[in-house]
């Protein structure tokens, strides 16, 4: 279980960082959104996942570790927040330079000086 595990954590983190590498706004933000899923799910993996056991500490003899549960939660709300502003980024950069590429020139159009 652990190996399918990292390997969804690594085929997330391995395609986010080909779509950051791309040239078009909304590939390197999709790319942002599957580093985080990846990010989310190593901090996950780190809190020992076990089934049927209270996230407070004196309730019984086995328990979760909260702090990753925690950690998850917050990334998620920080993520959704990064999301949103890249987007509105990205709107912003395609009506101004009437183009999605990230450094703003088209490779496709023929430059003049």
């Amino acid at each position: 279980m652990e190996a399918l595990y990292a390997a969804t954590v690594g085929v997330l983190m391995a395609c986010g960082i080909y779509l950051v590498l791309r040239a078009r706004t909304f590939p390197v933000i999709m790319g942002l959104t599957l580093i985080s899923h990846a990010v989310n799910l190593f901090l996950f993996a780190t809190g020992r996942l076990a089934l049927r056991a209270p996230a407070v500490i004196g309730q019984s003899e086995t328990y979760t570790d909260p702090l990753p549960q925690a950690l998850v939660l917050t990334a998620i709300v920080i993520g959704f927040a990064m999301t949103a502003f890249v987007v509105v980024l990205a709107l912003r950069a395609v009506v101004e330079l009437r183009n999605d590429h990230v450094d703003g020139v088209d490779p496709d159009e023929d430059w003049r000086p």
